[in-house]
């Protein structure tokens, strides 16, 4: 017969099983609010009394008990409440929930936490390839007039998930389950033994010059040309742009010093620290670009109520005064494409061609480097690889003319 040893009310009894092993029954509080009892083991009396200690001590921290029916969705929803929320940025935090809601929980949300395998997440991230992210998710459902998948007959834009999507899936899941590891809710991160995709990557689209050059001639006229100038001229993320105050613009000087960015996250418009130490740095401005953002300086001082409204001292607003809508810009940037008749390509495709435009002209990696502020020399040289080959390709054309023109002498002198 079992020995008993009561233990205070509440906490449960510690039995000795007939393997020898110390069992002790306790009541927990599972994610899904409801109250079970679980047994938790140990070789000795102690050792047992100190898994409940444990088992109690993570119910009053908030940690999911483990259990056999914790979902992957439940515990990425309290990854995400509790690990991920209070310790990055609200932009990644932003990204982590979409990348949980709209991938992982409809992926895999539905397997156990404690039963999920290697071969679960890798069927998930494979099948993504061929899986329409616009069907999948309604997209074309919910805009005002359909244009592709919600249409009658059906018109799927194939928007498939990229290869870079599919690792930052795979990086995120496993970043969950290694704190789950640490928490003790699982063995080991079954999110390991999957290997990264591969595949094509995005590749870079910038603009050649004169598509840069097409395009600032018909943005002269418009009232946020100096952003567009900005964006371009010196490589500034949206945000970093949109983000800029005059406190941080010294004309005298020429230059201009990255310290905040603009970004909406739940709902809720503000200004936040940049991304990075990297991304926190001084940046040069050409003195056509100084001219530019004088006159626009001169503009917005002149009028009265963008002058009153401006209260964080912005130097792009609205006409009203308020901080630019981040996603009214990129609407912005694409009527203006379409004006000035170029190709169309991402607000963020601007950085990309400040880069290659500097590259054309002859600037170092690690100039570009510290423009564009990478956190280090191989981001610049890995992202723009294939412009600084071509680059390097046309500055040997030099050397090819010469080795003609000595094989037109002959080849020796003398």
């Amino acid at each position: 017969m079992a020995t008993k040893k009561r233990n205070p009310n509440g906490s449960g009894n510690i039995s000795k099983r007939k393997d020898g092993r110390y069992e002790l029954k306790v009541f927990v509080d599972t994610p899904d609010g409801r109250r079970k009892r679980i047994s938790v083991y140990g070789a000795t009396w102690d050792e047992a009394d100190a898994e409940r200690t444990r088992v109690k001590e993570q119910q009053r921290k908030g940690i999911p008990v483990e259990s056999t029916t914790l979902t992957v969705a439940q515990y990425t929803q309290y990854w995400l409440d509790d690990i991920a929320k209070p310790n990055v940025r609200a932009t990644t935090y932003s990204s982590y929930e979409l990348l949980v809601r709209l991938y992982v929980v409809p992926g895999i949300g539905k397997h156990k936490l404690r039963t999920l395998q290697a071969q679960h997440i890798r069927a998930w991230l494979n099948g993504l390839r061929s899986v329409c992210q616009c069907c999948a998710q309604g997209k074309d459902a919910k805009r005002a007039k359909p244009r592709c998948c919600a249409r009658n007959p059906r018109e799927c834009c194939e928007q498939f998930p990229g290869t870079g999507t599919l690792r930052y899936l795979l990086r995120l899941v496993r970043a969950a389950l290694q704190d789950a590891v640490d928490e003790d809710l699982l063995n080991r991160n079954v999110a390991r033994q999957v290997k990264m995709p591969t595949g094509p990557v995005r590749k870079v689209k910038p603009w050649t010059a004169k598509e840069a050059s097409d395009f600032l001639d018909v943005a002269r006229t418009d009232r946020l040309y100096a952003l567009w100038a900005v964006a371009l001229a010196i490589g500034l993320r949206r945000g970093e742009a949109l983000g800029l105050r005059w406190a941080d613009v010294d004309l005298t000087e020429g230059r201009v010093q990255i310290t905040q960015a603009l970004s909406r996250v739940s709902n809720e418009l503000a200004l936040r620290d940049v991304k990075s130490e990297s991304s926190a740095a001084t940046v040069p401005l050409p003195d056509e670009l100084v001219t530019v953002l004088r006159r626009h300086r001169r503009e917005q001082l002149s009028d009265p109520k963008v002058a009153h409204a401006n209260k964080l001292g912005l130097v792009f607003t609205t006409k009203n005064g308020t901080p630019l809508e981040p996603r009214n810009i990129n609407r912005a940037f694409e009527s203006l494409c379409r004006r000035a008749n170029v190709r169309i390509i991402r607000l963020h495709d601007l950085r990309h061609s400040c880069a290659t435009l500097l590259f054309a002209m002859g600037v170092d990696a690690a100039t570009v480097q510290r423009i564009l502020r990478h956190s280090s020399i191989s981001v610049t040289t890995g992202t723009y690889l294939e412009v600084i080959e071509q680059v390097q390709r046309d500055a040997m054309s030099g050397m090819d003319t010469l080795l003609k023109q000595r094989g037109n002498n002959g080849g020796r002198s003398g």
